[in-house]
């Protein structure tokens, strides 16, 4: 059966490091969320900034009691290359970004979030996994949220 666009979805970055991080709260529903939408036919999708802000998140210090190596690291984000389609940035993404910036309130930090959505915009995805529904609010017009609980 052939995919349409609404049935693609776009996974955030705190879904890929609750599945990652075994000794998460979150883990078995992060993996069990994924598990569900792959088994469902969903096509899944991350961008590079998803990769970029992953490696961030797991080398941070503190932030894991016991972090991964970097070159572990770099294979999950190899690895995340061949499980999922991955959006590239390019001025359709710059394009979309600029026009959700004048038509909501971001600022700081929420810019990353609205480039997420800038980056599903241009690939015809409106659905996003995601634990930080709150942070996505705000983009209600445009996409809808899955909760990873």
């Amino acid at each position: 059966m052939a995919t349409r666009a609404a049935d693609h979805v776009f996974v955030d970055t705190n879904v890929l490091v609750y599945a990652q991080t075994t000794s998460s709260p979150l883990h078995p529903a992060a993996t069990a969320r994924l598990q569900s939408l792959v088994a469902a036919g969903h096509p899944l999708w991350i961008s590079r900034q998803i990769m970029r802000e992953y490696l961030a998140a797991m080398s941070r210090p503190g932030t894991l009691t016991s972090p991964p190596t970097m070159a572990t690291l770099v294979k999950n984000v190899q690895d995340f290359e061949k499980q999922f389609n991955v959006a590239e940035d390019g001025p359709t993404v710059t394009g979309s970004l600029l026009s959700l910036l004048l038509a909501v309130a971001c600022s700081g930090k929420q810019v990353h979030d609205a480039n997420i959505v800038a980056t599903m915009l241009a690939q015809g995805i409106t659905r996003l996994l995601t634990h930080n529904t709150s942070d996505f609010s705000r983009f209600h017009a445009w996409i809808s949220v899955i909760p990873v609980v």
